[in-house]
């Protein structure tokens, strides 16, 4: 497309020349102003019933936001609803626990969250759930920060197009509208993050990465290096790794077809106590049971229907765990493990027997491995420490991790479960499968379906690539940053820095008493090449975070909590073709999450809680309930 004919199409789009933007920004917004709409892919029918007649009981697996929203909207309706998570709380990323450092108890989380205005689905559930309005605060802006360039500071951008478009061009130091005037082929392919449509952009864009797209179409070098690259981090997939569709969707939904613009609000206390625990309570107050430090091990199923969930109280399960050779258990220390099922396990030699642990932490499930430094235990995901008789030392975990019997026969070892008791059944007329990826996996891996399509659509499903959180307590003020969350680019590992010390208690109080600050740096997504011993990541980061921030040039760590997980969703090129969607093969089973395949343009959380609704809804249509409306921004780009 030449550029004059990209001008002529948003002339004609726009209307402008034709006297509607005579009208000013309230004609253009009148005529091609996004609009918040309700998602049409199911049926919004108004007629159904408010409440249920006969009762129903439903299992919900996974207590995040996806498993939170559908158990909500279930319980509303009259359903016996069964919440089970493996952790020891609800909330999946949004979770926290506390810890006891400098003399004082600070709470935690996995790490900084933004709550866009464009969640309609979150917010209402934050609604319904009785969160308080007053735990949110209003973002000044989005400041980027890069490694050769000066700083951009982006802030609340207009809601009309193109003023919203223009806003950043205004905001930026190294954008421009004639350089993008000039450059007719990188203009059109600018233009293709307007054009947002669903079947059109996955048939022809999920086949390549994002930062393949941005190079074939010539997008301008600064255009990428100031908005898309480092916005595009933030989906914790690498823009090279991140599928090119995914990326459309992404930009979309939380800029180009949103009527919101960059409005995000942020918590002044941490997601557990502002956003978990009022949710728990609602849960608890519908009637729903809630299960929590129960793994849900396979789904029962006779035909093609769900019978119910065999639950798995850590000492559960099956009695038979796995067999190893005895050869293969290291001289020293413990090795590391996969049961059948899937199930970390450490064995080591001790006292002339063995010793035989669930390595799954007891605090979130994660995977302990051993650790010689210490001769113990350690989880890197939340930073707990174990010593050889698997008690907690340090870190979130409350409980010991659970030894497994084991017995020695010709060389091979038998391991059970102490005392297993073969688990428990919980019986349901439908199921929500609202896991994350690796849990999912899990569940069907050990379940008994017969359906090798769909089988294979769940095994498919991978995670991005690992990232880390690393939260210090500094010994000196920090007064030179006045936004509390940067992103950043060009760096090896720190993708933003969040400073708790300018907007959350009582990190706000600490740094004042002590004259010092707390910041956390995030790696979202940490390339093959880079991952490093965790001493390694810590001080490159901390090297990078003095860089950014020369005011923190001397400063020196007091306390540092450093986290590394994979459990973000991977959304890799070809992804999408084999995810499976919210319904499957079995009529009473549905699945939730961000993970799950579904034509409407949310992401990350407002994915998560969408999916959530949209599984209740389909339990709804079975019942003859009335549907729960979900709002949405527009289906399509302003160009689609």
């Amino acid at each position: 497309m030449e550029r004059r004919e990209f001008i002529k199409k948003i002339f004609l789009r726009t209307g402008i020349g034709t006297g509607v933007l005579a009208t000013g920004a309230g004609g253009l917004a009148g005529y091609y102003q996004p609009r918040k709409a309700l998602y049409k892919g199911e049926s919004q029918d108004e007629e159904g019933s408010e409440k249920l007649e006969i009762p129903r009981r439903a299992a919900v697996i996974g207590g995040g936001l996806a498993g939170v929203s559908a158990a909500l909207e279930l319980a509303e309706k009259g359903f016996d609803v069964t919440l089970v998570e493996s952790s020891a709380s609800l909330g999946g990323k949004l979770t926290g626990w506390n810890i006891d450092a400098l003399g004082d108890t600070f709470p935690v989380e996995h790490g900084f969250h933004g709550f866009f205005d464009q969640y309609y689905n979150l917010n209402e559930i934050f609604a319904k759930g009785g969160v308080k309005q007053a735990v949110f605060n209003e973002s000044p802006g989005y400041p980027v920060l890069f490694r050769e360039f000066p700083a951009e500071i982006f802030g609340q951008t207009p809601k009309y197009f193109p003023f919203n478009v223009f806003s950043i061009l205004g905001q930026s130091r190294r954008l421009d509208l004639i350089s993008f005037l000039k450059n007719s082929k990188g203009l059109l392919s600018t233009l293709q993050l307007f054009e947002y449509d669903y079947s059109r952009v996955f048939r022809q864009y999920d086949n390549i990465d994002f930062m393949t797209f941005c190079r074939r179409g010539e997008i301008l070098p600064a255009f990428v290096d100031t908005v898309l690259h480092p916005f595009a981090d933030a989906t914790m997939n690498r823009m090279e790794v991140l599928s090119a569709a995914e990326a459309l969707r992404y930009f979309h939904f939380y800029f180009m077809g949103s009527p919101e613009g960059l409005a995000f609000r942020i918590t002044n206390r941490d997601c557990m106590t502002a956003l978990i625990d009022p949710l728990e309570a609602r849960l608890r107050q519908l009637g729903v049971t809630i299960m929590k430090g129960c793994t849900a091990r396979k789904i029962v199923a006779e035909g093609q229907k769900v019978n119910g969930v065999l639950l798995d109280r850590g000492s559960g399960g099956s009695g038979l765990f796995m067999q190893i050779k005895t050869s293969e258990v290291p001289a020293s220390g413990f090795g590391s493990f996969l049961s059948p099922e899937g199930v970390p396990v450490l064995i080591g030699r001790r006292n002339g027997g063995y010793a035989v642990f669930d390595a799954r932490c007891t605090h979130m499930g994660c995977p302990v491995s051993y650790d010689t430094s210490v001769a113990g235990f350690y989880c890197p995901c939340h930073s707990g420490r174990y010593d050889l008789a698997g008690v907690p030392l340090s870190g979130p975990p409350k409980e010991s991790l659970a030894p497994l019997s084991v017995t020695e026969h010709g060389g091979t070892l038998i391991v059970r479960r102490s005392g297993g008791t073969g688990g428990e059944v919980l019986a349901c007329d439908y199921c929500v499968v609202a896991s994350n990826v690796s849990g999912t996996r899990s569940i069907f891996r050990n379940s008994d379906t017969v359906n090798p399509l769909f089988e294979k659509q769940i095994s498919s499903l991978g995670e991005a690539d690992p990232y880390a959180v690393y939260r210090v307590w500094l010994d000196r003020p920090l007064h030179s940053s006045h936004f509390p969350f940067y992103t950043t680019s060009g760096f090896t590992y720190t993708d933003s820095i969040t400073i708790y010390s300018h907007f959350q208690e009582p990190f706000i109080s600490w740094a004042k008493k002590n004259r010092g600050a707390v910041l956390e740096l995030h790696a979202y997504a940490i390339a093959p090449e880079d991952i490093k011993p965790e001493e390694v990541v810590k001080a490159t980061m901390l090297k990078e975070m003095r860089t950014m921030i020369p005011e923190l040039a001397g400063a020196n760590v007091l306390y540092g909590l450093f986290m590394q997980q994979s459990n973000f969703t991977r959304w890799a090129p070809g992804d999408h073709a084999s995810r499976p969607g919210v319904e499957t093969p079995y009529a009473n089973l549905f699945l939730a999450g961000d993970w799950v395949k579904v034509d409407a343009p949310v992401f990350l959380m407002e994915a998560a809680v969408f999916t959530g609704r949209m599984a209740a809804n389909a339990i709804f249509r079975n019942e003859s309930l009335k549907p729960v409306p979900l709002p949405i921004v527009p289906m399509e780009g302003l160009f689609a």
